[in-house]
């Protein structure tokens, strides 16, 4: 019988919209993140990613829906912030249930290429 492996395999959810427009992982953690923080550089931050970069995520995503996904404020007294949409509460969730349903449905599937997969380094 073969030793368990310290790492497992894990399926990786991404759609792909026409257009080269994506949704995935990453995405989804910025969302989360601007949840957590009321902040699109704050969010950035804890990624280890740019506020330009965050912002063109939010941004791509607010394009790719027919509603918006993160309502952003500028400065002013409070500094201004960031929250999920009633829209984006439930893109996340959904994702997330997505996610949750891929790796139940493919579970037995994972079981089996973990235990035929060769456990040498292949690099």
């Amino acid at each position: 019988m073969k030793s368990p492996s310290v790492e497992t395999l894990t399926p990786i959810l991404r759609i792909s919209f026409p257009h080269e427009d994506r949704l995935g992982r990453g995405k989804m953690e910025l969302l989360e993140h601007i949840r957590e923080t009321g902040s699109i550089s704050a969010a950035g931050r804890a990624m280890d990613m740019s506020y330009r970069r965050a912002w063109l995520l939010v941004s791509d995503m607010n394009r790719m829906f027919l509603e918006p996904v993160v309502e952003s404020q500028r400065g002013g007294q409070k500094g201004g912030g960031a929250t999920l949409t009633p829209f984006g509460d439930e893109l996340l969730a959904r994702f997330r249930k997505m996610e949750q349903v891929m790796k139940a449905t493919l579970a037995d599937d994972l079981a089996w290429l973990e235990a035929n997969r060769s456990t040498q380094n292949s690099r």
